[in-house]
């Protein structure tokens, strides 16, 4: 008897307030909400000092153009009222915290900056490989503090004349470990001097053209410093028209000029020895001195003379 009275009691206490602890149960979290820059300030003073003394920060903070800047803070992290309820923390609230530890992926991290920077040099951004890699924007960039005058690089060195264009090449450089090898050899490209720098040839964000070259193609890309190759010239050499890279290896060599193979071996791929010596090193040999095949080809690029199908002049 005690039993079923137990029984009832039961199933009527559910009928009573079941209904309403089943919706309580099912229904969705409050949505967080915006708490402004200056809730956040309260807390993160260092670090919101800092952010404003980038352009970002300045844009942001001091003369935002959109409702998204107005957010400042929040626009990037996420709104901040579950954060702060929670009594603030790291991993509370559901902030986007950019931090290795926090366990987001890049996706994430990258669809917040992608709500401004969607234009330009990032038109190609969810095509590139650096993105289907995983590459976050916060491994090549920092946010919240000053670093360099222009990208606010994430790697930077000892202040140069050329700083802006060293930090470039350290961030490419902790990844692309061949290349940054292929830089100190005696030939190469002025990177490490900062006189030039990875993205005058390359976009890192992407682009519909091969190795992520800003032009069509590599000719195109090296003509727009070595403008004197670019021909057209009456007496053409073919693989100078093909694709400099048949010859030049672009970030280094221990050759002299960039070259891929010592003269004459480079010109003798394509060249056979015939109506020249047999031996191009021997004492006797015209190859042997000074610039081998070019003491006598000298416009190998290419050459405009009537009787320059030989590039001799």
């Amino acid at each position: 008897m005690r039993q079923l009275a137990r029984l009832v009691l039961v199933l009527s206490f559910l009928l009573a307030f079941g209904p309403a602890l089943f919706a309580a149960e099912t229904s969705p979290s409050q949505k967080a909400t915006s708490v402004g820059s200056e809730v956040c300030k309260a807390c993160h003073a260092p670090q919101f000092e800092k952010f404003s003394q980038t352009v970002m920060g300045k844009i942001f903070l001091f003369n935002a153009r959109n409702e998204l800047e107005r957010q400042s803070c929040e626009s990037c992290h996420g709104p901040g009222s579950d954060h702060v309820a929670q009594g603030g923390g790291k991993g509370v609230g559901g902030l986007i915290a950019f931090r290795k530890e926090a366990g987001e992926s890049a996706k994430v991290q990258n669809e917040a900056c992608l709500q401004c920077h969607q234009k330009g040099v990032q038109t190609y951004w969810e095509a590139s490989p650096h993105a289907g890699r995983g590459i976050a924007c916060v491994n090549c960039h920092t946010i919240m503090e000053k670093t360099t005058d222009r990208f606010q690089l994430a790697k930077v060195d000892d202040q140069t004349p050329f700083f802006n264009k060293r930090a470039q090449t350290e961030v490419c450089g902790q990844c692309h470990l061949q290349r940054r090898a292929q830089l100190m050899r005696s030939s190469h490209m002025p990177l490490r001097e900062g006189k030039l720098t990875c993205t005058d040839c390359h976009n890192p964000h992407g682009t519909p053209n091969p190795s992520q070259l800003k032009q069509t193609s590599v000719n195109e890309n090296c003509y727009t410093c070595h403008a004197e190759r670019r021909g057209p010239f009456l007496w053409e050499h073919p693989p100078v028209l093909e694709n400099c890279a048949n010859c030049h290896e672009p970030h280094g060599s221990v050759n002299d000029r960039l070259l891929k193979v010592t003269d004459p071996r480079l010109c003798t791929q394509c060249h056979l020895t015939g109506g020249h010596p047999v031996t191009p090193r021997g004492r006797t040999s015209v190859f042997f001195f000074n610039r081998s095949c070019t003491n006598c080809h000298s416009q190998v690029h290419g050459s405009n003379h009537p009787s320059g199908h030989f590039f001799q002049r």
